[in-house]
């Protein structure tokens, strides 16, 4: 089975594209990557020489390119967009740009291809803040806050209406909060714990009682191969893990597990349309598929944690001030 991996250098793809090849049942994984800010070649270091693995840098919002690998491909995951909501506050026009015009042009390029699955890598932020004491369902309303959330609803509505009109065998995935190895410093995770390292004071936003649910890569990967394998044509998924945590006790925790203070801890304006809570059912993905997350939380957190503190060599050379910077929507980027 031929694969197609679209952003395989970034965070969730990388870990994807090295899930994938450890397993046999792909016989070409091609990745394609523009190689913007939050890519990393060295997220693949270890396979680019692998026979099953061939990267090809290009944009997702060029067709010719897109279609000629569409032509001879058997599935499609499609990870790359734009996806740092500080970003998206900053200057909005990159995602319309990459997440909807982007996917646009890939849904165009498969409908020239006999590809027989096309999974489309959502986010649970479509849904907007979830009240307390409640979760959303595949079918609740999208409500999106940030422009970087309308984006990939905007490209969702769009993949939905290329299965409904030209038969493409779209599943969408809705997915909590990932955290774990490889993912870019600004993200509030990978971002803790270095700013930690370096004694850097560790911000946090408003009051950091916004709670996330949180999943281990390696389980939101498992659940793409179930999306692949039996994955119904049409159908959107919710991802989630059950880890619902404030911000302010990730840090927390995070600090404990480095052994630093929490006297590190910074509170700092909050950012624009900062949504309070997320959280996603995920009951259909774990019946109708018979996915579960095989990760503990705090597992999960201490083997994260662990990849950083061994891996500096991988993010020194990513780390600036304006990556780190407490309030980054105000950068101008």
């Amino acid at each position: 089975m031929r694969l197609l991996v679209t952003g395989g250098l970034g965070f969730i793809g990388s870990n994807y594209v090295l899930h994938a090849a450890e397993n046999s049942k792909f016989t070409r994984i091609t990745n394609i990557d523009s190689q913007s800010y939050g890519s990393n070649p060295e997220n693949l270091r270890e396979i680019e020489d692998a026979a099953v693995y061939e990267f090809v840098r290009g944009d997702i919002c060029d067709f010719p390119t897109v279609r000629d690998l569409l032509a001879d491909t058997d599935v499609v995951v499609h990870f790359a967009a734009e996806s740092h909501v500080d970003r998206s506050i900053s200057e909005a026009k990159a995602f319309l740009q990459s997440n909807v015009v982007g996917t646009c042009t890939l849904l165009d390029a498969a409908r020239l291809s006999k590809v027989s699955k096309f999974i489309h890598v959502s986010t649970d932020e479509v849904y907007g803040s979830a009240p307390l004491g409640e979760s959303f369902q595949e079918n609740s309303p999208l409500n999106p806050s940030s422009p970087y959330a309308a984006s990939k609803a905007a490209a969702e509505m769009f993949a939905l209406a290329y299965h409904k009109t030209y038969g493409l065998p779209i599943v969408i995935l809705r997915c909590t909060n990932n955290f774990g190895p490889r993912q870019f410093p600004e993200k509030l995770v990978p971002k803790t714990i270095i700013r930690a390292l370096l004694g850097l004071r560790v911000p946090i936003y408003g009051s950091g009682q916004q709670i996330r649910d949180w999943i281990h890569v390696s389980d939101f990967c498992k659940a793409i191969d179930l999306a692949l394998e039996k994955g119904e044509n049409g159908n959107i998924y919710n991802v989630s893990a059950g880890n619902e945590i404030s911000n302010f006790m990730m840090v927390r925790q995070i600090l404990d597990i480095l052994g630093k203070s929490p006297d590190l801890i910074q509170f700092v304006e909050d950012r624009p349309g900062h949504d309070f809570r997320y959280s996603l059912d995920s009951s259909r993905i774990r019946k109708d598929l018979g996915w579960a997350p095989e990760l503990p939380f705090a597992t999960a957190l201490k083997k994260t944690v662990e990849w950083y503190v061994h891996n500096e060599k991988w993010w020194k050379p990513l780390v600036n001030e304006k990556i780190l910077s407490p309030t980054p929507w105000k950068e101008k980027w």
